[in-house]
């Protein structure tokens, strides 16, 4: 058995590869035994799943192995997005929650994503505590403890939730369902087969919007491609904005933590773009004050705005976890990260792709423009940012060796590049004399290293992409 090893995000697997029932079992009872080790075994725990195929049964399995511990579960009694599970966390005080979930991850993977007490996913020590906890019953092969559904319920330690209503709720007190339903737009809503069915199109159509919805059913194979709101996987959606001429797109992933948006030309925004946009307009809307945080290889263009308007940005390792440790520190205004993560103040601890769609329409129905008019007017006022992402897939022995020459000998210098700082707080980051950057990061789970590139103008970014490439390959 491939040791259970968790990522930024949870433990992923592929189906009955290493994600078999009994793996979910032993993950649970570790899971179990860490919160009597904390002494949160009184208060309730909450098991959810998402879209994908067979998540209703592991989420049981889980069920019976937390409640034969003794300790009572809240059960979704459908998929439920990831935000509206972490916010019932905070809602109910409970002990924190168990989510069968891979996320955006392709239709052949599940995972299991464990949240704490304080509504963000589990933190590094205690993710480690449950791996060693796992490898022992692997090792051991200890009998699982388990209880069935309906002697559960008997026992009151099996109580169903929905966490819709709640959820809902939150939302729209969060955004300006005033300035939607007067603006009237046009969307086109892509659900991708995901948990945000019957959540995000409900909540575009209470706002007057015209909303037309693809993908609002359950296909466990998501279409044949992974559930991801990327560029790659919102053709449908793009051609669909094109063909008549809608005023935005929006999407999120399998378990409604990411989102996609498209403008009304039918191009794609990246992460890196929405983010400004977004705190700019929270800036302006709401006159909140106070930090913003982002990921390490997240876009210096929210710093522009963010110092623009004389805030401070706070800088984390890769991993919506960290961006949720500044949230509940500091007084908090905006977090996000390249990859599609986005909270705001007063919400979840959490990335919530839900609250993300719903905000770039408030943005577009505000601004009375394409975001594409409004996020060039942006960059004349702060500056240009143009950013590259791209995966390598290297072997092992090659990694080992990049890993060795990054920290041993790491170049002062990329062609006419010179290289000011490094930061080494995931990964490393090349901060140049011009403020351009480069940054790699090499998996921890896969033969994979990531490069990210950012510059002032589209020539010095094709020419440092061409240095970093030379440079891992």
């Amino acid at each position: 058995m491939i040791p259970i090893r968790f990522g930024t995000a949870g433990w992923r697997a592929i189906i009955a590869q290493d994600f078999t029932f009994q793996n979910v079992r032993i993950v649970a009872q570790a899971i179990a035994d860490y919160l009597k080790s904390q002494k949160l075994h009184h208060k309730q725990t909450i098991v959810g799943y998402d879209s994908r195929f067979l998540s209703e049964d592991f989420a049981r399995a889980v069920s019976e192995v937390i409640t034969a511990n003794s300790i009572q579960i809240l059960l979704c009694q459908r998929d439920a997005p990831t935000p509206a599970i972490a916010l019932e966390i905070l809602r109910r005080k409970a002990a924190g929650s168990i989510n069968i979930t891979a996320s955006h991850n392709p239709p052949e993977y599940s995972g299991i994503k464990f949240s704490t007490s304080w509504g963000g996913p589990a933190l590094p020590e205690v993710t480690r505590e449950l791996e060693e906890r796992c490898a022992l019953y692997a090792s051991e092969g200890k009998t699982i403890p388990r209880l069935s559904l309906n002697d559960g319920r008997k026992k009151k330690l099996v109580l169903d939730l929905d966490p819709s209503e709640n959820y809902m709720k939150q939302v729209r007190n969060l955004i300006d369902f005033k300035a939607l339903k007067k603006a009237k737009l046009s969307v086109v809503c892509d659900l991708l087969y995901g948990t945000a069915r019957d959540y995000l199109d409900t909540l575009l159509k209470e706002s007057g919007s015209k909303v037309t919805v693809l993908h609002d059913h359950r296909d466990v194979l998501f279409g044949g491609h992974a559930p991801d709101p990327s560029r790659e996987n919102l053709s449908e959606l793009m051609e669909t904005m094109k063909r008549q001429k809608s005023d935005i797109g929006l999407a999120t992933d399998g378990d409604s933590d990411r989102f996609g948006i498209i403008d009304s030309d039918g191009s794609f925004l990246t992460p890196n773009e929405i983010l400004p946009l977004v705190l700019d307009h929270l800036i302006r809307t709401r006159n909140w004050k106070g930090v913003v945080a982002r990921s390490v290889m997240t876009s210096h263009f929210l710093d522009a705005v963010a110092k623009n308007e004389g805030i401070e940005v706070r800088e984390t390792p890769v991993g919506f976890k960290y961006i949720a440790e500044v949230m509940l520190k500091e007084n908090f205004i905006l977090g996000g990260e390249e990859s599609g993560g986005l909270t705001i103040k007063g919400h979840i601890p959490e990335k919530d792709g839900i609250l993300a769609c719903l905000l770039l329409a408030e943005v577009r129905a505000a601004a009375k423009k394409p975001l594409r008019q409004s996020l060039l007017e942006l960059q004349k006022k702060v500056g240009f940012f143009y950013t590259h992402r791209s995966n390598f897939h290297v072997p092992l022995e090659k990694m080992n060796t990049l890993k060795d020459k990054l920290s041993s000998h790491p170049p002062t210098t990329m062609g006419e590049f010179h290289v000011k700082r490094i930061v080494d707080l995931d990964g490393i980051k090349f901060i140049m004399k011009d403020q351009s950057w480069l940054g790699i990061r090499l998996s921890g789970t896969e033969p994979v290293v990531r490069m990210y590139v950012e510059s002032d103008s589209q020539k010095k970014l094709d020419k440092l992409i061409a240095h970093g490439k030379r440079l891992i390959v």
